[in-house]
């Protein structure tokens, strides 16, 4: 068994395999690591190139486009390592970017994920949209990140430099204990892509594991690599998934109000949409709203085995209001005495 099992979910990413693979390669392979790639059934040339550059690149081939959640399941039943960490095709890697955050876990039994610093690929100077320095959720399941809230993305000034407890670990670069994340039962392979680092994060810190950050160590993320920000395909999957992550982990005596006022705001959000001509994302909302009803008889056998209750490195406010009517742009803005 190795120590550490670097895992990379390709689909159609042959160019950014090309491009990073061989800094993963440069910076990760040594005796106690192992790199995968896990194809999701591409339809490009990127099982053809691996074989041909990267021959020393274990591969698991899916035969259909699993998603990320039953992509990384499936292979990592596969995968015999003590840590997993589980990254994107469009990440840059630098050298010893493994090592502290191993390091961190090693000292302390009760982490169960983590992540480096995510800066972006094309402005390195600036933190990265999916992950930044650790993420958070407010009370209606809003997720934002220190460095990123909402659009508003920090330039790295150090500001965040600081080993800290967070309460999701991004799924562009997640290093998890293999055991936890068995024993979690892996992603929720309902959710297919988006949210499901977040869902799975709730549930692990349910069963009393720590998610943490480091800045230790820093990757840098292209972002948008599978789905471009801007597709209406991205606003249904995130609504949907989000509030089936609320069903599924909120406590019983908030889990009401919290799903309508949720429900209301998303209204917001769709005219919005259709205000500014995104007439395909209010489409995408409605959508969204009407599968998660229709996936609740599910969602309440999931709820029923989790026992859902109280988790800490919440944000106790609504993040819509503090961003969008009180200015809060920043992570170092929002008052500490706000988080549970």
């Amino acid at each position: 068994m190795k120590k550490v099992a670097v895992v990379i979910l390709n689909w159609n990413g042959a160019k950014f395999l090309q491009d990073f693979l061989p800094a993963v390669i440069k910076y990760s392979q040594h005796e106690d690591t192992e790199i995968i790639v896990t194809d999701n059934a591409s339809v490009d040339n990127s099982l053809a190139m691996l074989q041909q550059h990267f021959p020393s690149v274990r591969i698991i081939t899916n035969t259909t486009n699993e998603g990320f959640a039953r992509g990384y399941n499936v292979a990592l039943q596969q995968v015999h390592a003590r840590y997993y960490v589980l990254l994107n095709s469009d990440v840059e890697v630098t050298p010893q970017w493994i090592a502290p955050v191993i390091a961190m876990m090693e000292r302390d039994d009760t982490i169960g994920a983590a992540q480096p610093k995510i800066r972006s690929w094309h402005e390195p100077a600036r933190f990265e949209y999916a992950g930044a320095a650790g993420g958070f959720i407010d009370k209606y399941g809003y997720p934002f990140c220190r460095g990123r809230i909402f659009q508003h993305v920090e330039e790295d000034l150090r500001q965040y430099d600081d080993e800290k407890e967070i309460f999701w670990a991004t799924g562009a670069c997640m290093f998890v204990r293999a055991g936890v994340f068995h024993e979690a039962g892996g992603f929720d392979e309902d959710f297919f892509a988006h949210m499901e680092e977040i869902d799975f994060c709730w549930r692990i810190k349910q069963k009393g594991y720590k998610v943490m950050y480091t800045p230790q160590s820093t990757v840098y993320h292209v972002g948008g690599g599978t789905l471009p920000a801007a597709s209406s395909y991205k606003v249904y999957l995130n609504i949907r998934n989000n509030l089936s992550m609320l069903y599924k982990n909120l406590p019983q005596k908030s889990l009401k109000r919290i799903l309508l006022i949720r429900l209301f705001l998303d209204g917001i959000a769709a005219l919005k949409f259709f205000a500014g001509g995104g007439f395909r994302d209010l489409l995408a909302v409605v959508r969204a709203h009407k599968h998660f009803f229709k996936m609740i008889p599910r969602l309440k056998k999931k709820r029923r085995a989790l026992l859902p209750g109280k988790v800490t490195k919440v944000y106790c406010g609504n993040m819509v209001a503090a961003h969008y009517l009180f200015r809060k742009k920043t992570f170092k803005a929002l008052s500490p005495k706000r988080f549970t």
